[in-house]
């Protein structure tokens, strides 16, 4: 099992998760943050800290896609070790459905 994080990132990344990873396994999109599966020691600490709701186990239901995405990505954008200011208008797009096929990114954030 490893955790993935799912659409509701996608222009939120409010980065609460970041601070509590006990092994940095969190990459940095333009848009969003995935999780390094190969990393994740299924601690599940990330979970509950993401205020948008967006990380998930992956033996939940329906996730292959996030587990795709999450290994595809993690190997092409920069680790991420340390929070910072999630985007001003996160609030806006939480909870928004259909935001992988509007908004989705695949260009790397800044990493640390």
């Amino acid at each position: 099992m490893t955790y993935v994080v799912t659409d509701n990132c996608i222009k939120c990344k409010y980065m609460d998760c970041i601070e509590v990873c006990p092994v940095d396994c969190f990459y940095e999109g333009e848009n969003m943050l995935v999780i390094h599966p190969d990393e994740c020691i299924d601690c599940g600490v990330c979970e509950p800290e993401c205020p948008a709701d967006a990380i998930k186990p992956d033996t939940e239901g329906g996730l292959d896609k996030w587990l795709q995405i999450n290994s595809e990505y993690a190997e092409k954008w920069p680790n991420i070790t340390a929070k910072k200011e999630p985007p001003a208008d996160a609030k806006t797009f939480d909870g928004e459905t259909g935001k992988f096929e509007k908004y989705f990114s695949a260009e790397p954030g800044e990493g640390d």
